[in-house]
């Protein structure tokens, strides 16, 4: 994993978002309040020998034996890299994650921007939540007077979703009262080479708090289990070498060490 080198710079992107630990009365959680998270369920075998395996092969005049015998955890290793610096990232699709998440509504339609990826949402047409279950941002956590006013907010919009069934609106349109900060659970898969991608982009500071920490805590799942295919992992300007946000950039690259330009992507 590529480190600052500088110093007096600003904080790394590199460390991850710390959730909202406010310990106040009003900053208690309360039952329907939950906590975006992000939790690996099932992955390829050997992800990493997957990949490998996958990428031999396009360079080999043998069949599949030839091409698996020798595969060394050191070769696989090394490998990956190559590959990443020649920019063949057609192999890393042969690795898939998947993932269990809880958010909000507002986190789903960032996530569902990213398309290669496959996603299985709890329906809100045929699961009514039986109490009010919402994502509270850190910044109304932390004033009490914002947190009263959006505890409130929450209550009025699940008593106004649940009086529309009481008198017969079906679910689908019932819904339609509740905001964004309604929590959700879904279940998504991804490849090796997708997950880069996302990482890229949802781990730079510019991202939206909750889809960040989402990101960040799939970053430290699937980095335990295929660390050589994810150890570039991160931010455009750790995992490429520069900023790709233009003038909304932070500054963040500026303070690393140069770590070269970004690889040209030929598959």
């Amino acid at each position: 994993m590529r480190r600052d080198t500088a110093t007096g710079g600003p904080p790394s992107a590199a460390e991850e978002p710390v959730a909202d630990a406010t310990t106040g009365s009003s900053g208690r959680e309360t039952p329907n309040e939950i906590r975006p998270s992000a939790r690996l369920v099932s992955h390829t075998p050997e992800p990493e020998t997957a990949v490998a395996l996958a990428a031999r092969l396009c360079y080999s005049k043998s069949g599949l034996a030839e091409v698996v015998a020798g595969l060394t955890e050191a070769e696989t290793a090394s490998f990956i890299d190559k590959l990443r610096e020649a920019g063949h990232l057609s192999p890393f699709e042969h690795a898939s994650f998947q993932f269990y998440i809880e958010g909000s509504r507002a986190m789903l339609a960032q996530l569902t921007r990213h398309r290669i990826a496959s996603y299985s949402v709890q329906s809100m047409r045929y699961v009514a939540p039986a109490r009010p279950e919402y994502v509270v941002p850190p910044l109304v956590r932390r004033d009490e007077a914002r947190l009263v006013v959006y505890r409130a907010q929450m209550d009025q919009a699940f008593a106004a979703y649940h009086d529309l069934l009481a008198r017969g609106v079906p679910a689908e349109d019932a819904r339609m009262v509740l905001g964004q900060g309604v929590a959700t659970r879904l279940v998504c898969t991804f490849n090796a080479r997708s997950l880069h991608n996302f990482f890229r982009l949802r781990c730079c500071r510019r991202a939206q708090w909750e889809i960040r920490q989402i990101a960040y805590q799939m970053r430290r799942e699937v980095r335990r289990i295929a660390p050589a295919l994810f150890s570039d992992a991160g931010p455009a300007c750790e995992s490429l070498g520069h900023c790709t946000e233009g003038r909304f950039s932070c500054g963040r690259h500026r303070f690393l060490g140069r770590i070269g330009p970004a690889p040209a992507g030929n598959s």
